[in-house]
């Protein structure tokens, strides 16, 4: 099947900060099931595998949406590597919910200068990998516009790197803490204003009860070998919500086999996988319009 591309789409974003889009689908195709994909912590649109898996959703039938979040640290000038440090650091949790809504703003009221009606508002899934599994389980149960969601190895609170004790005293006294990029040995600042916004809407950012709350078709993948997030988190998540399909994927790591850059045009094979469950899924809950 032939699929149009259009690539580098720029919605306002949170703080008047750019999010660019990009958007796939089925040529000479309208009013299609749509997913939009929200990537992870230090993550971004162009990653890995994120390119030929639009391509396969596309060629499947579906509208796909894949961003970056305002303030990842990537920017238009360069789309593979973080050069805006600074945004990186007082990214959080609101400022992704944000661009998010701005995304699904966009799909919901028209696509400006796209194909008129490519995308049906009524059948919007997300997809959110790692961190974005989180945000986009938030994003769900806020937000009635969703009618499916699926994430890939997703953490199981938004509070998850916090846990060890006195962190967050030192983080407070310090202002910040640094993570690495371990392919760029880049080291990010993540600055104390993460957890305040944290703590400002701890309720609203309660994942058990996001999910539980949540009366969609919920997809959860993850993989039994991943070291970023263990697969309890998944199994954390399918027990707050009993009518979830959980599927997890032995020996399957953090990014199911995916690299940056990848360097060739095929899907490692737990990729593959994650891609046809998901579709599976989205045909069986979504394609029909029902």
């Amino acid at each position: 099947m032939s699929v149009t591309i259009h690539k580098n789409i720029e919605l306002e974003g949170a703080r008047g900060q750019a999010v660019l889009v990009d958007l796939y689908h089925p040529a000479h195709q309208s009013g299609l099931p749509t997913v939009i994909f929200a990537h992870g912590f230090k993550g971004f649109k162009d990653w890995g595998g994120w390119d030929l898996i639009a391509r396969h959703f596309a060629s499947a039938g579906f509208a796909f949406l894949k961003f970056n979040f305002s303030h990842n640290g990537v920017t238009c000038d360069n789309l593979s590597y973080h050069t805006d440090i600074e945004a990186f650091g007082h990214n959080n949790y609101s400022k992704e919910l944000a661009d998010l809504d701005s995304v699904i703003n966009w799909v919901t009221h028209g696509i400006e200068n796209l194909p008129a009606e490519v995308c049906d508002p009524e059948r919007i899934c997300l997809i959110g990998h790692s961190r974005g599994g989180g945000i986009s389980i938030i994003k769900a149960s806020q937000d009635s516009r969703i009618k499916a969601l699926i994430t890939w190895a997703a953490v199981g609170t938004l509070d998850y790197a916090w846990q060890e004790p006195g962190f967050i005293d030192r983080w407070r006294a310090e202002g910040f803490y640094e993570v690495q990029n371990h392919r760029t040995k880049q080291h990010f600042p993540i600055y104390f204003q993460m957890y305040q916004d944290f703590i400002a809407h701890e309720l609203a950012y309660d994942t058990q009860a996001a999910i539980a709350s949540l009366q969609i078709p919920v997809l959860i993948l993850h993989g039994t070998a991943d070291a970023s997030i263990p697969h309890e988190a998944a199994l954390r998540l399918a027990s707050w919500q009993p009518a979830a399909t959980l599927r997890l994927l032995e020996g399957a790591d953090h990014s199911f086999g995916m690299t940056h850059p990848l360097t060739t045009q095929q899907l490692p094979a737990d990729t593959e996988k994650i891609v046809d469950y998901s579709i599976e899924f989205l045909r069986q809950h979504m394609a029909d319009g029902s």
